[in-house]
């Protein structure tokens, strides 16, 4: 870890004008579909339109690929601001930066040219597929296969838990490609496009929370795959995917952050107006006091992700401690903040009739996607005894 540094970050005006924008995007064209796209449940094309619309769909994508070039901290913003009124809508921004950032950071330019422009444009989205059935948290372990056919890569297997699978027009998949080579040093990444013939997707998964946004595996039958599809050099798949996650973990954060803040404003303004025992509880102690820890530990987590978003754009060294920092205690904190949340409703927290519930559910994923808080944990152990 590196010297304390107390200039990690600071909000531009630019950045306060774009919360804003986000915010009056979110709420004007994404909240009042909220509730119907979790009871559907269905994808939120509500959302996916004025995200494109606005040019918040794939907001990091640079300029010279045609993108409004955000940096991680807008980036983070936009997720943010959006997961505030919808956690599944959220995932449109954060998961396109997810599936495009191995391309960003290890394809060429024309590679970069052929897909970062289309993503950029609103014109397809763009998924991950790291994890399988049986290699989760070990993603060495997979079993995914791409052999070399001449020119071209044969592609075989599967890869589970795909965020908005079927949706997406472009993936990045991770298969072995050098079977005796050593673990880690034998995967390798490739763009497979929705269209690849043998290339289909499971069932959707019936899930606790984030009901908008589709969940399925990938399924590869002999897929064929041009050898220029491959991201960077063979074998450097894994540590590719792997430094991806450093920069996107931030995201989860962001993400997180939205959730808490969104049922923190909510719960506010119900104790705000209910009344017991001839006063709003608003004033009542015990429910200051919970309100208090929301905000406090809900500022705590939002500071830690601009910080991490700020090494995230600097690629600093110690990104890996912050992003891993920043998502696991965010998506914590989130959990802890929606349940709170619920309590202060009483039994309307608990009904379908207000948002707080919807958002208990959707907070808790995050607790578990881009590696569990338990693996966040090993990061950071591991940057800790490595200093």
């Amino acid at each position: 870890m590196s010297t304390p540094d107390f200039d990690l970050y600071r909000l531009t005006d630019d950045h306060d004008a774009l919360r804003h924008a986000v915010r009056q995007v979110a709420e004007a064209k994404i909240a009042p579909h909220a509730a119907d796209v979790d009871a559907q449940p269905r994808y939120p094309q509500e959302a996916h339109d004025a995200l494109v619309a606005a040019d918040f769909f794939a907001p990091h994508v640079a300029e010279e690929y045609d993108g409004v070039g955000a940096d991680a901290l807008a980036t983070c913003l936009v997720i943010e601001e959006v997961a505030r009124v919808c956690a599944s809508s959220s995932l449109i921004p954060a998961v396109n930066k997810l599936g495009s950032m191995p391309l960003i950071l290890g394809g060429d330019d024309d590679l970069k040219r052929r897909y970062l422009t289309p993503l950029a444009r609103g014109e397809g989205g763009f998924s991950y597929g790291l994890s399988e059935r049986d290699a989760g948290s070990d993603t060495a372990a997979m079993k995914t296969r791409a052999k070399a056919d001449g020119d071209d890569w044969v592609l075989n297997g599967q890869k589970s838990w795909i965020t908005n699978a079927g949706v997406s027009e472009f993936y990045t998949v991770l298969a072995v490609t050098d079977p005796e080579g050593a673990r880690g040093n034998n995967v390798s990444a490739f763009i497979v496009e929705k269209t690849d013939e043998g290339f289909t997707f499971g069932e959707k998964e019936k899930k606790l929370g984030i009901k908008g946004s589709p969940t399925r595996e990938l399924l590869f039958d002999n897929v064929r795959i041009p050898g220029d599809r491959m991201i960077g050099e063979p074998g450097t798949g894994l540590k590719l995917a792997l430094r991806t996650l450093d920069h996107t973990r931030v995201t989860i954060g962001a993400q997180a952050v939205g959730i808490a803040q969104g049922a923190l404003d909510f719960a506010v303004g119900y104790v705000k107006e209910r009344k017991q025992f001839g006063k709003h509880i608003a004033d009542f102690q015990g429910i200051q006091f919970m309100l208090a820890d929301m905000a406090m530990k809900l500022e705590v987590a939002r500071q830690m992700v601009y910080v991490a978003a700020a090494k995230s754009e600097r690629d600093d060294a110690d990104l890996g401690f912050f992003g891993a920092a920043a998502k696991c205690y965010a998506s914590d904190v989130a959990m802890e903040i929606t349940t709170d949340a619920v309590q202060l409703l009483g039994g309307y927290g608990y009904t379908q009739d207000f948002p707080v519930e919807r958002m208990m559910r959707d907070a808790k994923i995050t607790q578990i996607y881009e590696g569990t808080n338990q693996v966040q944990r090993i990061v950071m152990a591991r940057s800790v005894l490595n200093r």
